[in-house]
């Protein structure tokens, strides 16, 4: 490597490796990257930090506040009390119905983060009311349900996940192209929504056994609180204006900060100081702000468009086998994932695709579409930030998402990638 890449290189491979070994906190080794990133000179603060910048961080830290308030007034363990008799008669039930509705969710709400926020307290909730404990291995599989659902299933829905958005952003610039919502879902759908959605139950049933209590509630409803009234309408509010953002031009971000700042005033709020210190995870929240720095830091100094070139170099190419370039193209988007997370991956893979179909073959629109597999696709929890939050705001063990995003991502190259070849084949876009 040239000299103005070695040290962003070095610096690179040693958050990467401390993340996924998880020899320190998350925490600690955000904090390092920064220190070691501003000591070195490796990039300009403004890069550094650029993860305190980005909407997903402020999306996490209002996610947080209205979490707990959610929690605090009741509205979790009334949403819960309404699922549970349907829900709790069977373990692959209750983790089949986690899963439909954080994928259902993703339809209506364009925020991976807003989604979780909400889905989080209701599914602790529905835990409790399940007779499934803190530190339960079935608590933990249900969290990590609405983590992995929430993001990876997600990614079948044009709008609904950040790095889709990306990719079409970036191929708009680069290439003039556009994508219809209907095209796109029928393309990824079937595998990346269906087959890996029940794939997700099974992994998650079988590695968290839970034998939850059946519930049979009679007995209606209390009447809401006042206070549970008016976040009930505040929720409203900012789910609709939520749903409507391609309306309104209003990041989700923003919109989720200013119902987190509501729920934080005096009289009118829900929360109090020291209910926000206990609510709001700053081990997750500095985490996050690292990994998006961490891929500021490369895209900024040219690191992530390096790696993209010599991996393509190295890549097994060949034009007459297109099972073979298919293959290369997953590994070539999943190898990103390792650099610049999965909100980066199209931002580096996408200028190369031009590239890629010259050396493969392909059209080009197969080669972009290829990608969304590789970035839905994770094999290390920070790979991918609302898996992250997930896990801070069902207080997951590290080694827990670790391994269920290992054996998932496993399970989904051997047997859903070449379903998803035979899908494309079968569309026409491979010939």
């Amino acid at each position: 490597m040239s000299g103005n890449l070695l040290l962003p290189a070095l610096l690179t491979a040693a958050a990467i490796l401390l993340w996924a070994a998880a020899w320190l906190p998350e925490f600690l080794t955000a904090l390092l990257f920064f220190a070691a990133a501003m000591l070195l000179r490796v990039a300009p603060a403004d890069t550094v930090f650029a993860g305190f910048f980005s909407a997903a961080f402020w999306l996490v830290l209002s996610g947080f506040v209205l979490g707990t308030a959610i929690r605090k007034v009741g509205l979790a363990d009334r949403a819960a009390r309404l699922l549970a008799p349907r829900l709790t008669t069977s373990w692959p039930l209750m983790v089949g119905g986690v899963v439909l509705l954080c994928y259902a969710l993703a339809f209506v709400m364009p925020s991976n983060m807003g989604r979780i926020t909400l889905l989080v307290p209701i599914v602790l909730a529905l835990a409790d009311r399940a007779g499934l404990t803190a530190g339960s291995r079935g608590r933990s599989g249900l969290v990590l349900a609405v983590g992995f659902a929430t993001f990876e299933l997600s990614a079948s829905i044009l709008p609904s996940n950040v790095p889709n958005l990306v990719l079409v952003g970036a191929a708009e610039s680069a290439f003039g192209l556009h994508f219809s919502y209907l095209s796109y879902f029928l393309l990824h759908a079937p595998v990346l929504g269906l087959a890996k959605g029940v794939l997700l139950i099974v992994c998650v049933c079988v590695m968290f056994p839970a034998r939850p209590q059946p519930i049979i509630d009679t007995e209606p409803p209390a009447p809401l609180s006042a206070e549970a009234r008016r976040l009930s309408w505040l929720l409203l509010a900012t789910l609709a204006l939520w749903i409507s953002d391609s309306w309104h031009g209003i990041s989700p971000a923003w919109i989720g900060l200013a119902a987190a700042c509501l729920c934080l005033l005096p009289r009118i709020g829900f929360l109090n100081a020291e209910e926000f210190a206990s609510g709001v995870n700053i081990r997750t929240c500095l985490y996050v702000a690292g990994i998006l720095g961490l891929a500021a830091v490369v895209t900024q100094s040219g690191l992530g468009e390096a790696v993209g070139r010599y991996i393509i170099q190295a890549l097994p190419l060949r034009p007459q086998q297109p099972a073979l370039d298919f293959a290369s193209l997953l590994g070539l988007s999943s190898a990103l994932n390792f650099v610049v997370t999965g909100n980066g991956v199209p931002a580096i893979f996408t200028p190369l695709a031009r590239l890629l179909a010259d050396s493969t073959g392909l059209p080009l629109m197969t080669v972009l579409m290829s990608q969304v597999f590789g970035y839905a696709t994770p094999l290390l929890p920070y790979q991918a930030s609302p898996l992250v939050v997930a896990m801070g705001l069902g207080e997951v063990a590290a080694r827990d998402g670790l391994k269920l995003c290992l054996l998932l991502a496993a399970l989904s190259y051997v047997l859903l990638a070449p379903l998803q070849y035979g899908w494309f084949r079968l569309l026409g876009w491979i010939a």
